[in-house]
């Protein structure tokens, strides 16, 4: 019994595979044949050796979000891309995750060559880390929109304010921002930085311990008189 259920699967996979290798196959039939979720690495593979219709844009699009299409096949292909078929890729959820990277790092390469639309779109919809590195445009607006995309994470936008691109417009942002103004890692980043004012340095130092306050003016570029401010006002707050 087994043995036929093996006979039928291969002969549904011999099947597709000589569909896919077909030099007559037409764009809908490849995408037909594409949306099947089930076919195998082989018979994609073979689809992407097809001239005939792997040059195609939506069968490109298709066999880079397929599940089932081998990193060799996906990834080159991946980086032929323009701006928004690589957004696509990275927000399928079937989308293996190393796609999604190679993805999101062709995406960043472009970002100082695509148009303020472009960035404004990507800073409203793309990926946490692509959020992050948006952070750091030299439009306030991009930066802003950025600030606001749901899947930008803690660490993207330590990591942007840490950078040495980081200019006052996004320190000022991120030290008054409702949601990331309020988490201890993200304050202890903007106490390391040399654009926050003084009122606001005092009020994270104070909510924050003593001994940690003390390890991020280490590394801090604040102002001397700023950081001298500051200890003093944990000293006394000591006695």
């Amino acid at each position: 019994m087994a043995s036929t259920g093996q006979a039928v699967v291969r002969a549904i996979t011999d099947e597709a595979l000589a569909a896919a290798a077909d030099p007559a196959l037409t764009e809908d039939q490849a995408l037909a044949l594409l949306a099947r979720a089930d076919l195998p690495p082989d018979v994609l593979e073979q689809l992407a050796k097809n001239a005939n219709v792997a040059k195609l844009r939506k069968v490109k699009v298709a066999l880079v979000t397929h599940p089932h299409t081998p990193r060799h096949v996906s990834v080159p292909l991946a980086r032929q891309f323009y701006t928004f078929d690589l957004l696509k890729v990275a927000l399928t959820p079937a989308v293996p995750a190393d796609v999604k990277v190679a993805a999101d790092e062709v995406l960043v390469s472009r970002l100082n060559t695509i148009t303020i639309g472009e960035r404004l779109s990507l800073a409203r919809r793309a990926s946490g880390r692509i959020a992050g590195a948006l952070l750091l445009d030299s439009e306030s607006r991009v930066m802003q929109i950025a600030l606001e995309n749901s899947r930008l994470t803690e660490a993207f936008v330590i990591q942007a304010i840490l950078r040495p691109q980081a200019g006052p417009a996004l320190i000022h942002s991120a030290a008054y921002h409702p949601k990331w103004s309020y988490r201890r890692e993200v304050r202890v980043a903007l106490l390391r930085t040399e654009s926050l004012s003084l009122s606001r340095a005092l009020e994270f130092a104070r909510g924050l311990p003593p001994a940690m306050v003390r390890e991020a003016l280490q590394a801090s570029k604040l102002p001397a008189r700023i950081k001298e401010q500051i200890l003093r006002e944990m000293k006394s707050e000591s006695r």
